[in-house]
């Protein structure tokens, strides 16, 4: 051992931070990398849109600061929807759109039937 503590920016070690992850940078103690999720890749955009430094949060975060900056292109594109590594394609996102139409349409032409059918049983006026 050299005698240089390892730490994080904000003094703990970083173990016993997560169950999944045992080294300060998010990897478990294997060394593969873990997938972070959108709402974890969102905070550490947040900090870095609140000021923190771009550098900083690398080094805490265990992430290059190139992804990190990908990251925070993607949350200003799309937000949260950006950051999700599986994010809906826009074929899939379109054909929900449509598919939500389209039963607001069905509503309103039952709504629009059953209407007619009670104006149908009323007696008429004559129109004068």
């Amino acid at each position: 051992m050299s005698g240089v503590m390892e730490g994080r920016m904000d003094g703990s070690s970083g173990r016993g931070r997560g169950a999944r992850s045992g080294a300060p940078d998010g990897r478990p103690e294997g060394g593969r990398e873990v997938r972070w999720s959108a709402r974890r890749k969102e905070e550490v955009v947040l900090r870095l849109l609140r000021g923190e430094g771009l550098d900083a949060l690398a080094r805490e975060t265990g992430q290059p600061a190139g992804r990190i900056s990908v990251w925070r292109e993607e949350f200003l594109a799309a937000g949260r929807e950006g950051l999700k590594s599986r994010s809906r394609p826009e074929e899939d996102r379109r054909l929900v759109e449509a598919q939500r139409k389209v039963g607001e349409l069905a509503m309103e032409l039952d709504i629009l039937r059953a209407l007619n059918e009670e104006m149908d049983r009323r007696p008429r006026r004559p129109r004068r």
